[in-house]
């Protein structure tokens, strides 16, 4: 199977099955020295593990990470870093009508297409739970990344039809801290208190009818110096979107003002350039903080639309692998929404694509390279 590896310098390539024996990750190209330990991985879990609330599959799993290779006295050795979170709590028997069958929104269909056969317990590498070794090498960049100075608020912006009213401008006037801490402070990970209780209050209405919701979440990344992003086929925002597409559940991505640019005049989307203190920097940030693929400077703030569970037990038609219509209802342990758990592994390929191109970034001008080598 192609395409279970993501990154150059800073590269990962992650492993397993939902209901195989667990779900892991290589980390290659992480420098040496860097202080890790299970703490700093487990807490990047912890966000997306199940059962944290009402709002999400009560399949118990505490997804305990293991260190496998890669660290010595509580710091990274420079080689590949190996790490597993075993599975505990299968139920493969839940699984076993679909074997035959394809469930709408899945990708058990196009598997059948590609593979000519398929792993049907809870998706096989389709599962949303693949997403542990994403957000597992997340964590380490994240790591390396607040060394360098570079900070992540990420956090659900809408569920379903329930928006937060704060503009990016206002959370970002607000302390870090203050606005992390409201995001963790409630199962819908919304950095507005009312709007969560809302949000609640709809997911509720939809599990008593057997139904799932969306939403959107929404990243913003500060500290990102200027000069980050190649300017051809490995831009900064289209790496982005490819990371952040990468997850099985987003339908859709944009950075800046997104497709609301198209309606808009060249004079209200530009952002004006301006010197303070012999800093240059944009009045305004429409731009999403990227300009011609390369970092400004500016904050990047981008979004990804995540699709309503597709696991509902509501009656759906669909038909056998032999063709033959039939109706279903869905039963077993699912999310009734995706958003919630999966700001983490946003966050975390987010920060896997930024890592990746600033380390490609270090080589690009040769008085750097004499510098560094002292030449």
């Amino acid at each position: 199977m192609a395409g279970s590896t993501f990154g150059n310098h800073f590269k990962i390539t992650t492993w397993g099955e939902s209901h195989g024996k667990g779900i892991g990750v290589v980390v290659d190209g992480c420098p040496a020295g860097l202080p890790l330990d299970k703490a700093d991985i487990q807490k990047f879990l912890d966000r997306r593990k199940p059962g944290q609330s009402k709002f999400s599959t009560q399949r118990q799993e505490a997804d305990a990470v293991e260190i496998l290779s890669g660290t010595f006295e509580g710091r990274t050795t420079g080689t590949p870093i190996s790490l597993v979170v075993f599975n505990k709590d299968q139920r493969s028997r839940d699984y076993g009508d679909i074997a035959s069958y394809y469930r709408p929104g899945h990708a058990d269909y196009t598997f059948d297409q590609k593979y000519g056969f398929r792993d049907y317990r809870g998706g096989g590498r389709s599962s949303g739970r693949e997403t542990i070794g994403r957000v597992a090498g997340g964590a380490i960049a994240c790591k390396l990344l607040e060394r360098l100075g570079v900070s992540f608020l990420t956090y659900a912006r809408s569920i379903g039809p329930v928006s937060i009213p704060q503009t990016p401008d206002l959370l970002l006037a607000k302390p870090s801290a203050e606005v992390s801490q409201q995001v963790l402070s409630n199962p819908l990970y919304m950095p507005d208190l009312e709007s969560s209780a809302k949000a609640q209050d709809f997911l509720s209405a939809c599990m008593k009818q057997t139904n799932s919701a969306g939403g959107v979440i929404e990243c913003m990344i500060t500290g990102v110096p200027a000069g980050i992003g190649e300017p051809v086929f490995d831009k900064l925002d289209a790496n982005l979107a490819k990371a952040i597409f990468s997850i099985g559940a987003v339908k859709g991505f944009e950075i800046g003002d997104g497709f609301a640019a198209a309606a808009s005049t060249g004079l209200e989307n530009n952002d004006s350039f301006e010197a303070a203190d012999g800093h240059i920097a944009t009045s305004t940030n429409h731009a999403g903080g990227i300009l011609g693929g390369i970092s400004n400077g500016s904050p990047i703030i981008f979004r990804a639309a995540i699709k309503p569970t597709p696991s509902i037990a509501s009656p759906q038609k669909t038909v056998t692998s032999s063709g033959e219509p039939i109706e279903i209802s869905i039963h077993g342990r699912h999310d009734p929404i995706i958003v919630p758990r999966a700001v983490v592994v946003v966050e975390s390929m987010a920060a896997l694509a930024l890592l990746d191109l600033m380390m490609e970034h270090m080589a690009v001008r040769a008085e750097w390279m004499e510098t560094f080598y002292q030449l």
